[in-house]
């Protein structure tokens, strides 16, 4: 009979870096830093990870350990995007014309993995003024508060950015 498969060192990798971030979730959310608290902590995080090998869920795109430093520079402009669009639906809701013009634009992402295209659909929905309505590999359906908010989606820069993300940049 044929031994079984050692893990390889990627997956070990990638379990231990679950682990960790798992760990520290934990303390950051418990705020107790008492010798009984850890200690349970380290128990659940590595039960978890043990659970989650089991399942075969430690994999890139169930924790993507890689999108780290990309993460730095994204989730910064984001936030920024997310500030920027909100103040322009407070100036579209206060004024009183109401100058609004719903609208749906379908486009093709530049992204090609699901944490990617995942990524893609949701900023766009944490974006005041449009949400994803639908999202399929190679095509997205979205709605906007304005036509000048469904172009920006479909040409835009976040597009460009989730790209970088994506590729861990």
């Amino acid at each position: 009979p044929a031994l079984p498969q050692r893990a390889a060192p990627t997956a070990m990798l990638k379990s231990a870096s679950l682990a960790f971030f798992l760990l520290v979730f934990w303390l950051l959310l418990s705020g107790i830093y008492e010798p009984f608290l850890i200690g349970a902590g380290v128990f659940s995080s590595l039960l978890v990870v043990w659970i989650a090998r089991r399942m075969e869920l430690v994999d890139a795109e169930g924790h993507p350990a890689h999108l780290g430093l990309g993460a730095l520079t994204y989730w910064p402009w984001l936030i920024r995007e997310i500030v920027v669009s909100a103040l322009a639906v407070t100036r579209i809701i206060l004024d009183p014309k109401l100058p609004i013009s719903p609208t749906l634009v379908r486009f093709r992402p530049r992204q090609t993995t699901t944490v990617g295209l995942v990524t893609h659909a949701n900023s766009i929905t944490l974006t005041p003024g449009t949400i994803s309505m639908e999202v399929a590999p190679g095509e997205f359906l979205v709605h906007a508060l304005t036509r000048e908010g469904a172009q920006a989606a479909a040409d835009s820069e976040m597009d460009r950015r989730v790209e970088r993300f994506e590729a861990g940049r």
